[in-house]
């Protein structure tokens, strides 16, 4: 017998019914991607995953197949999953997924910590499209600018700000600031107990559905006490692009660096070395940009 999904937006019932179907035959994904291997088309789990999620549907040809042969084998009529799939609009972003991007940052994540209750929310009506950052580390060997340029496209109607977090080495509550080159001031606050500054960034005016926005702010600290070791950047939904830079001042040059990449906080990061410029910089610029920790880091000799 085929349950129908409880829900109605159409938007979801593929990833509701595919769900739904592999729970009722105990399927792991697993199992899922080997059926699909003996018959010649090769998915990943992660993509089986995205699926089920409604982070993303299948819309290629061999994704296609893929959904006809799995109909059969999780017990359902033909026709059952692919009438379910919407041709969805040019620049479409999936639904916001507190569970995922928990998943990404970790239990009790200093991005938690700093947002409390407003943590399952956090950006639940916008998609990053695009991040440019630039981080400067100063001769004190300290992290004191971080450059930021966000294009974002709305999700939903009636979205007012981007909501930023950014944890700063040795800062203090009156010890930093975060400005706009236009526009309204930003609200700002400062958590200390997980030393982040968390900013609302507005966009001017409120965003209709669908609308893109660029956003450029700076966070700067006069802190002068520690040492930075790494700048990461926590991606939660596909970036079209994705660069970080990070200059080092000529009196802090570090003697080696790298670049990381790990599928969620508490992974262990594959690293590889990264060369400085002749003006003490390195960049980050993946080819693409999927969810997970991107960062750079580095260490000193002495």
């Amino acid at each position: 017998m085929v349950h129908t999904p409880h829900t109605t937006d159409p938007d979801t019932m593929f990833a509701t019914t595919f769900k739904q179907a592999l729970q009722r035959r105990g399927l792991p994904l697993e199992d899922v991607r080997d059926h699909l291997e003996a018959h010649g088309i090769t998915l990943s789990v992660a993509t089986l995953s995205y699926w089920q999620s409604g982070r993303s549907q299948p819309e290629k040809a061999r994704s296609l197949c893929a959904v006809d042969l799995l109909e059969p084998f999780l017990g359902l009529p033909g026709g059952a999953l692919r009438s379910l799939l919407r041709r969805r609009p040019r620049g479409w972003v999936p639904p916001h997924d507190p569970a995922a991007v928990r998943g990404l940052y970790g239990e009790d994540s200093d991005v938690e910590q700093a947002l409390g209750d407003a943590f399952p929310h956090f950006n639940a009506g916008l998609r990053r499209l695009v991040v440019h950052e630039a981080v400067r580390v100063n001769e004190h060997r300290l992290v004191d600018e971080i450059r930021v340029t966000v294009a974002v496209r709305a999700a939903h109607r009636d979205a007012r700000h981007l909501t930023v977090v950014h944890a700063l080495d040795g800062a203090r509550g009156d010890a930093f600031d975060v400005t706009v080159p236009s526009g309204p001031a930003p609200r700002t606050w400062f958590r200390a107990e997980a030393n982040c500054v968390v900013a609302e960034i507005p966009f001017g005016r409120r965003l209709v559905r669908n609308e893109t926005a660029v956003v450029e702010y700076t966070v700067r600290t006069a802190a002068t006490e520690g040492v930075s070791h790494q700048h990461e950047s926590r991606v939660t939904t596909p970036l079209q692009s994705y660069l970080l830079q990070v200059r080092f001042h000529p009196s802090a040059v570090p003697s080696r660096c790298w670049h990381h990449y790990r599928r969620r906080l508490g992974a262990e990061p594959g690293r590889q070395l990264a060369a400085l410029d002749g003006l003490h910089t390195t960049h980050l610029l993946p080819m693409k940009a999927a969810p997970g920790v991107y960062g750079v880091e580095w260490g000193w000799a002495d």
